[in-house]
């Protein structure tokens, strides 16, 4: 079981996140801005965030660069509708692990978040 910090501030997304997040298995929760990331992870250490791009406040480019920059280490899925090469290419260079383009299937997301917690095997 991994730990899963999943950050967006659309209520539809979060709620079909959470719910996917914790059939397979995982512990769970969930912020809806970019302080919020920065707040909860000291205390829960994710092994993994699914961090939204547009966020109130700072986005997720700046959240994710602002962890990187504190060393932290945790697997980073951006997920978001902005889905150009250029835009794709800025949250792998802030520091993403992997960049998912809403809309998106739930059996793509799962895969990723496997492959991203080193369980690529598993269904």
């Amino acid at each position: 079981m991994a730990r899963i910090l999943i950050c967006d501030d659309e209520p539809n997304i979060v709620v079909s996140l959470d719910f996917l997040m914790r059939r397979q298995g995982h512990e769970v929760r969930v912020v809806g801005d970019g302080e919020a990331v920065l707040a909860e992870v000291p205390e829960f250490d994710p092994d993994l965030v699914l961090l939204d791009l547009m966020l109130p406040g700072r986005d997720g480019y700046e959240i994710c660069q602002t962890l990187r920059a504190g060393g932290h280490r945790m697997k980073i899925l951006m997920l978001t509708a902005k889905g150009r090469e250029a835009e794709i290419a800025k949250g792998l260079a802030v520091g993403a692990d992997d960049y998912l383009t809403k809309p998106f299937g739930t059996q793509d997301l799962v895969a990723r978040v496997q492959r991203l917690l080193g369980r690529g095997g598993e269904t």
